[in-house]
């Protein structure tokens, strides 16, 4: 019952900064005149229509996804490796996401149209799967899950030399369109990008309810896991998939976007007092999308025309979330 009451609660916060993100803006439109636009499609000012359906309402989508895609992700990884540190952008996942894309921008330039946007999808699913599967291998034959951790962050760090001599050897204006793209952005994703990213987002998911069943018990351990009838291996496999299709489908759009994916699920823990993987992964399909459409509306704080990378505001957000959560606990492992 409580858990319920917490969810539909979040819900309506998330409802909140859904319309947050749509009021908010250079161009200031009566809330009355966006609601009728979302509906009608009509408006006293043309101009009104454009900057909410065009600019306005793809952002505030993207956020939700954003959001969703990187909680849910990182809490299959935490849960998989058994370490709260775990996440998309810590095991080096997003780098491979950002590597392929890197291929795509520096190497073809930045393809336009449904061809292109489903080439850079796909280009950072298959960057952010070689990781996985990297991390799946030697997983497979070392059992210590902080080792595991520090390898991923080595594979992304060996990635993210890879890509600074794609840079180096790139033009100036291939250069100058991915290094803004590094930075995170909402409010580049169209309408166009949104009918590859949100099947891209649904589509994992879908297979993470596959599998939350099975890491309810592989948090227990994998023996234990074995000794109920858990296909480990397949399991693995299922949630690397579901991990790299959510995180490489956001970075392909947004960029890089860090913290999401490591705060989210703690904010979950706390919030529900849990360690039931199906009430988590709720609780991070709602939470993620707060923070991520809070994140894009600090992003605006400045004015003037001026707007924050959000890939900062989500380090400035997450960075002293975690130190808190490891100072407050002490033993960080007591979260799991």
């Amino acid at each position: 019952m409580r858990s319920t009451v917490i969810c539909l609660v979040l819900t309506v916060l998330l409802f909140c900064c859904f319309i947050a993100v749509l009021f908010t803006g250079n161009t200031r439109i009566p809330l009355p005149e966006i609601v009728k636009i979302l509906f009608t499609g009509q408006s006293a000012v043309d101009e009104w229509i454009t900057i909410v359906r065009e600019f306005r309402l793809p952002k505030a989508i993207t956020a939700i996804f954003a959001g969703m895609a990187l909680s849910v992700s990182g809490l299959q990884m935490q849960a998989v490796f058994r370490n709260p540190l775990a996440g998309p952008y810590v095991l080096g996942i997003s780098a491979g996401a950002s590597l392929g894309v890197a291929f795509v921008i520096m190497g073809t330039g930045h393809l336009s149209g449904a061809v292109g946007n489903w080439l850079i999808a796909f280009a950072s699913f298959v960057g952010a799967s070689i990781v996985l599967l990297l991390i799946f291998a030697v997983s497979l034959r070392i059992k210590d899950v902080m080792t595991i951790l520090i390898l991923g962050l080595m594979f992304g760090s060996i990635i993210s030399s890879f890509i600074g001599i794609l840079q180096y050897f790139s033009n100036e204006s291939l250069l100058k369109n991915f290094t803004i793209w590094t930075m995170g952005s909402l409010k580049g994703v169209s309408l166009e990008q949104l009918k590859v990213l949100v099947p891209c987002v649904l589509c994992g998911l879908f297979a993470s309810l596959f599998s939350v069943k099975s890491l309810n018990v592989m948090i227990l351990g994998e023996n234990y896991a074995r000794s109920l009838g858990v296909n480990v291996v397949a399991t693995r496999l299922l949630i690397f998939f579901s991990a790299g299709i959510l995180a490489g489908s956001v970075t392909a759009f947004c960029g890089p976007i860090g913290f999401v994916g490591i705060v989210v699920p703690h904010i979950c823990r706390i919030l529900f007092r849990t360690a039931d993987q199906r009430i988590l992964l709720a609780g991070c399909i709602i939470v993620g999308g707060i923070v991520m459409s809070a994140s894009d509306l600090i992003s605006l704080l400045p004015g003037d025309g001026v707007v924050l990378p959000v890939n900062s505001v989500t380090a400035f957000i997450g960075i002293p979330f975690v130190i808190w959560i490891v100072v407050r606990n002490q033993k960080i492992n007591s979260l799991m």
